[in-house]
């Protein structure tokens, strides 16, 4: 066998001990849960291979030990490396979790780490091939909320045509795979139950009105089931937190809210098919006077970074269950699309495009008020000149090219193409006034309080 005096350092999948002890068993148990991989004994962390004088003792004990102890048949092999034996176990990953001592454990990196709390549920439940809302709950067909149930019916006609004709409410969630074993799953409970709260406590969503982000004049709790709290979220924002805009479409005065409701509305119900349950916190929505902010705990799937979010992209949602009947009842598309719609929801509306912010294990949708303040002027690349004329604007109603010149004290040519930029970038248009231009902002908009 060739010699191979470099040996490469560790990694996910690589590991050196200098010797065997029974503590590296947990190494083992998490190359089992993660990659699989390979366990050098011989090898100094540095890379230098010392190797170990009695292989055959330890080929014979290890197969035995690995098996008996965490329950998996590894590859263990003598090697010469270096011209000098060393002993690799090789692990392949496992379909099913691995513990070792009664814990979990997984690779990160070149590191061990054992899993507990949130991240072991999480973990368990990818390996078992299950996502949390199809476990069943000890509940009782008395908890679920049959005018839901009737609701739901009359929602879903156009996408389950039969539906409307089912009477028994069992056999309808079962067809709708919200029974395990004949028990209520969680996603059956929070859909349809009639007080969800009382398995899932930090099932609800608060509403705050801030004037900073600490202090809070006013705190709404919804709570129900998800389809009562989408609808009574919806109606306290528009009651009590926002205010309604009267646009004007010809002579024809049109009033709606300051954020469009359809976009509102989606990035709820994304809030609660994304929400990660486990987790400790209600879904909060933040009004601030400048922007909205809806928060839910849980982080996206790898395959959907947060920047694809404006882009066509997958549809992964953490509960798939929640995600189908809330498709059903026609509220969600299949196809991922959520978030674009609440993109072009607000560009139609006259409003900055939303962002979207993952950080700590928290998904954020952040709504702008105004298009036209300074730091989002800024944003879209326009120059200190421009923002002072657009400022002018929304005091004054118009501006025209002379007028540019005498706030920003520059040339006719250089107004005239700081106004057309404003032009091209759907700020302002023009209008012929008499042999004058005047430039005003897109839209004619007035805001009222309801």
């Amino acid at each position: 066998m060739k010699n191979e005096v470099e040996i490469k350092g560790e990694s996910q999948t690589i590991e050196f001990k200098e010797s065997w002890r029974d503590d590296h068993l947990k190494i083992i148990c998490a190359f089992a849960n993660t990659h699989g991989g390979k366990l050098n004994i011989g090898i100094r962390d540095n890379g230098k291979i010392v190797g170990i004088k009695d292989c055959g003792k330890l080929l014979k004990m290890l197969p035995d030990k690995i098996r008996n102890k965490l329950g998996i048949i590894p590859s263990v092999l003598v090697r010469r490396r270096g011209g000098k034996e060393i002993i690799e176990i090789e692990i392949k990953a496992s379909s099913m979790p691995v513990s070792y001592n009664g814990k979990y454990y997984v690779r990160t990196g070149s590191t061990t780490a054992e899993l507990g709390g949130k991240e072991l549920a999480d973990f368990l439940m990818k390996k078992f091939g299950k996502t949390w809302d199809e476990f069943p709950v000890e509940a009782s067909f008395d908890d679920v909320n049959i005018e839901t149930i009737e609701k739901f019916k009359e929602w879903a006609r156009e996408r389950l045509p039969s539906i409307i004709k089912e009477k028994d409410y069992k056999s309808l969630l079962k067809k709708l795979n919200l029974l395990a074993d004949g028990k209520l799953t969680r996603a059956a409970i929070l859909l349809f139950g009639k007080n969800p709260q009382k398995y899932f406590i930090q099932s609800y969503m608060k509403i705050g009105k801030f004037v900073s982000e600490t202090d809070v004049v006013s705190t709404d709790e919804i709570t129900g089931n998800l389809f009562e709290q989408v609808e009574k979220t919806i109606e306290i924002l528009q009651t009590k937190y926002l205010m309604r805009i009267s646009k004007f479409e010809g002579i024809r005065r049109r009033d709606v809210l300051e954020y469009p409701e359809d976009a509102l509305r989606e990035a709820i119900i994304n809030a609660v098919i994304h929400r990660d349950y486990l987790g400790t916190s209600a879904i909060q929505i933040r009004v601030y006077e400048d922007k909205l902010v809806i928060m839910n705990e849980g982080k996206l799937p790898p395959e959907v970074p947060v920047e694809k979010l404006k882009e066509e992209h997958l549809s992964k949602p953490r509960n798939p269950l929640l995600a189908r009947i809330f498709y059903f009842a026609g509220l969600i598309e299949a196809w991922g699309r959520g978030t674009i719609k609440i993109v072009e929801s607000c560009r139609q509306n006259g409003l900055p495009e939303p962002d979207f912010i993952e950080e700590h294990g928290i998904m954020k949708v952040v709504f702008y008020k105004d298009i036209y303040n300074e730091d989002y002027l800024r944003k879209l690349g326009l120059n200190e000149r421009q923002i002072k004329a657009v400022m002018y604007v929304k005091e004054k109603g118009k501006i025209t090219n002379k007028e540019y010149q005498e706030i920003n004290k520059v040339s006719n040519k250089t107004a005239y193409l700081d106004l057309m930029g404003l032009v091209k970038k759907d700020i302002l248009f023009s209008k012929k006034s008499g042999k004058a231009t005047m430039y005003m902002l897109k839209g004619n908009e007035k805001v009222t309080k309801r």
